[in-house]
């Protein structure tokens, strides 16, 4: 789970760094997983600063560059050569100093330096939106209209969203922490400082909007069930705070009216759903059960068949949506909605799971509501959520607040001794102390006698029904790390807990690796400041230099595995050994924020032939296939796939692939470029992997373990795509694997056509799909399914042509 600090910000005063708020929560039981930094635009601008061209003249050696002076706030006028062609005299702009790093749309960056450009030195660079990162807009630089002073950062003008994101590991038992609301409270008993919560706004009816009736046939299973009418929206874009907000904790943005719901999700805990009030049947709103076995289509297209058990809420028509799960594909809000239902609810945990267990679907609301969320908090979210409306979307308040709750959930009445306190804890704690920390968790102490209290629970606690949670809530806002441990302490466990061996890992890869002809080497950590010098993707800045070298050529810690190993390939080479496969784990060094950081890599070197020459068969070279099997092999047999592979035709490669696993990159493989190899005097192609080890380690699933072959057969199905050369196969097979659902077992490529018979901007791909359930024998009615699926999203996501 995910927690925005500025989110947390908003609800509590927050003195203390992010690191220090981590820790407090770890000790508390909410246990921080992680702590990264986002920003809307990536590298915050850092760097960029507003200036005025104060002369812009032609290049002399150069007709589509000018030679300008920019005053950027320094003692003196800084020189810029500028190649876009609407660049003047007297504009105010945007300047990329040097040091400062950018990233445009879609790269991963390049840093300002110092340049000589056709004889004249250039101090920065004058920014056109997309090398921001702002846009897509390369037509010329960006020309602004502020007052703001030269040497204005910025940010100062341009909204940068920055923010910290917790990643919590959350418990089961804790669903009151599963929203901000809910860390802020835990804050709030910890620093012992009140919560600013909003007061709920009043609603009153603002204009006529249609009537929409609710019943709910079973009060058990769904005890709340609250919903307002809003009328006069406009489905637009979000507000970039609200986007922001969303993409900081990995959620994409669809349009205002589903955001803001997605929002209180996130920031209350409340789950809500808008339906499109046109598409009620007859404005009555049912909640309740629907007979077994009927079909249902949900917002993924897929078609259900309903168990009988779960909650529905229905129309006069039938099914809407799944209560507490999942929406229905024809009742939610589309570009053209002007009127919702906007629901909000208190669904039974016990209900709730069963359906999602059945369907196998797990759901942002039903992850809430499985746990348990807070009886007392629909109509509150409701009314959050349309204050919103009305100020995102326009929209205007057509109903009185719908509130059927007849039998009000009552909190938890839990007597506590203070004598069972101290012995289960393990120490004494102050009646006065106790009482601090139980009414900082908003939990009631009345009823105080010598012995002990009362406490009440407000429902939101779901985890704390019995004297024995209150002495853990006691004890977690205390700190278990005061409770002194007792000098002949001991433990035992009843379980085995198998635990991750890299070693183990390594062993086994290295074992594979050999299985195939590459031989292991072991290369020096120190290696020449040189390489880092001469190279383009190596930053001398970052070099950790040895103060008390024993040789100049051996002045730095290696930042790559590349020269290191080169240096091998290159002395094997010149005694005449040109068909080499190596492999090496090592560790690279660089400078960091923090001092210094260390990563451990694994590296893959391929040159020469395949083979030795023989009379049995041609010798071939080495190729981009090979070093992309052995990667590709390598990463399987741990039991890792990358989740996207992009091109890469930079330093110090000619050309490549880079992989990665969400946002963190696994590593990158590819042809070396001549500079590499010349500074090294290698004299023929090496195909080179560099690969985090140490993030392969901690992703693995460990070595890939084996399935029975499936009783049922395999059906191939074939189809040609004409498809725009822009588009990878990558791409392709992205969205064959999301849309082909579990039947699809591999896709192949089995012949690539450009000529005369296409477009000159066109390409064929002649695909096979393989499908297999492993369940059943399938029928061409599924296959059918299934292929009608695959054409239809390639023809709708990437423009393709379906060749019959």
């Amino acid at each position: 789970m995910k927690i925005s600090i500025n989110r947390l910000k908003k609800y509590i005063p927050l003195d203390q760094d992010s690191e220090k708020i981590s820790d407090m929560l770890t000790q508390s039981g909410l246990e921080v997983e992680g702590l990264d930094k986002f920003e809307s635009i990536k590298g915050g601008l850092e760097g960029v600063l507003i200036g005025e061209v104060l002369t812009c003249e032609k290049h002399p050696d150069a007709d589509k560059l000018s030679l300008t002076t920019v005053d950027i706030g320094e003692e003196s006028p800084v020189q810029i050569v500028c190649g876009a062609p609407n660049v003047a005299k007297g504009q105010k702009v945007l300047v990329a100093t040097v040091g400062c790093m950018l990233y445009p749309k879609d790269s991963e960056g390049f840093k300002i330096k110092k340049a000589k450009i056709r004889g004249q030195e250039s101090f920065g660079m004058i920014c056109a939106e997309d090398e921001l990162g702002l846009g897509s807009s390369h037509d010329g630089i960006m020309i602004l209209d502020t007052d703001l002073a030269n040497g204005t950062p910025a940010s100062d003008l341009i909204d940068v969203g920055m923010d910290e994101i917790l990643e919590i590991g959350l418990t089961p038992n804790r669903a009151d922490a599963a929203s901000h609301l809910g860390v802020a409270r835990d804050l709030k008993a910890l620093l012992g400082k009140d919560l600013e919560i909003d007061p709920a706004p009043d609603l009153e009816i603002e204009a006529k909007g249609p009537a929409i009736s609710v019943e709910v046939e079973d009060s058990k299973d769904c005890p709340r069930y609250a919903g307002v009418v809003v009328t006069d929206l406009k489905v637009a874009p979000s507000p970039s705070w609200l986007q922001n907000f969303l993409r900081s904790l990995d959620l994409e943005p669809i349009n205002n009216v589903v955001d803001i719901t997605n929002f209180i999700l996130h920031d209350l805990g409340q789950p809500l759903h808008a339906f499109d009030a046109e598409k009620i049947s007859d404005g009555k709103i049912k909640v309740g059960r629907m007979p077994k076995d009927t079909k249902f289509v949900t917002l993924d297209e897929k078609e259900r068949k309903l168990s009988g058990e779960e909650l529905m809420i229905q129309d006069s028509k039938g099914g809407l949506c799944i209560a507490g799960i999942f929406g229905g594909l024809n009742s939610g809000v589309s570009d053209s909605t002007k009127t919702i239902f906007l629901e909000s609810a208190y669904f039974s945990p016990d209900i709730t799971r069963k359906g999602a267990q059945f369907h196998g679907l797990k759901t942002d609301a039903s992850f809430r509501f499985e746990r348990g969320t807070d009886p007392n908090m629909p109509v509150y979210a409701l009314k959050m959520a349309v204050k919103l409306l009305k100020e995102i979307a326009g929209g205007k308040v057509s109903s009185e607040i719908i509130d059927i709750y007849p039998d009000p959930v009552k909190d938890f009445v839990i007597e506590v001794d203070y004598g069972r306190i101290n012995r289960l804890i393990g120490k004494t704690i102050t009646p006065q102390e106790v009482k601090t920390i139980l009414e900082g968790l908003e939990i009631e102490v009345k009823d105080e006698t010598e012995s002990g209290f009362t406490a009440v629970v407000k429902p939101y606690r779901v985890d704390v029904t019995r004297e024995a949670d209150i002495i853990e809530e006691i004890l977690r806002i205390h700190g278990f790390s005061q409770v002194e441990l007792s000098e002949h302490l001991s433990t035992d466990y009843l379980a085995e807990h198998p635990v991750k061996d890299l070693d183990q890992l390594q062993f086994k890869l290295s074992e594979f690796l050999a299985s195939r002809g590459f031989s292991e080497i072991i290369t020096n950590s120190l290696t020449s400041s040189n390489y880092s010098e001469k190279s383009d993707f190596l930053d001398p800045q970052l070099n950790v230099e040895i103060y008390n070298r024993l040789s100049e050529d051996l002045d730095v810690m290696r930042q790559t595995l590349l020269f290191t190993g080169l240096e091998v390939l290159a002395h094997n080479i010149n005694r005449k050994q040109t068909n080499l496969r190596f492999f090496e784990f090592g560790t690279t060094y660089k400078k960091s924020e923090k001092g210094y950081s260390e990563t451990s890599r694994l590296s893959i070197f391929l040159s020469g032939n395949k083979s030795e020459e023989s009379w049995l068969g041609e010798s071939k070279p080495f190729a981009f296939t090979d070093i992309y099997a052995t990667v590709n092999d390598a990463l399987g047999k741990l039991g890792i796939t990358p989740s996207t592979v992009d091109v890469i035709e930079s330093s110090p490669f000619d050309y490549g692939l880079i992989l990665k696993l969400g946002e963190k990159e696994l590593g990158r493989f590819g042809l070396l470029d001549s500079q590499s190899l010349k500074q090294t005097g290698v004299r023929q192609d090496v195909w080179f992997a560099e690969l985090d080890w140490q993030l392969i380690g901690n992703k693995s699933k460990g070595l890939k373990k084996y399935e029975a072959i499936s009783k049922f057969p395999e059906v191939r199905r074939d189809l040609s795509l004409v498809i725009d050369k822009s588009v990878s196969y990558q791409e392709v097979e992205a969205i064959a694997k999301k849309s082909g659902g579990r039947l699809l077992k591999r896709i192949n490529v089995f012949d690539v056509y450009q000529g005369e018979k296409i477009a000159e901007d066109k390409k064929a791909y002649a695909l096979s799909f393989y499908l297999q359930d492993q369940e059943n024998t399938l029928t061409d009615k599924v296959i059918d399914k299934t292929m009608s699926k695959l054409i239809s999203v390639f023809e709708k996501e990437t423009g393709a042509l379906i060749r019959t």
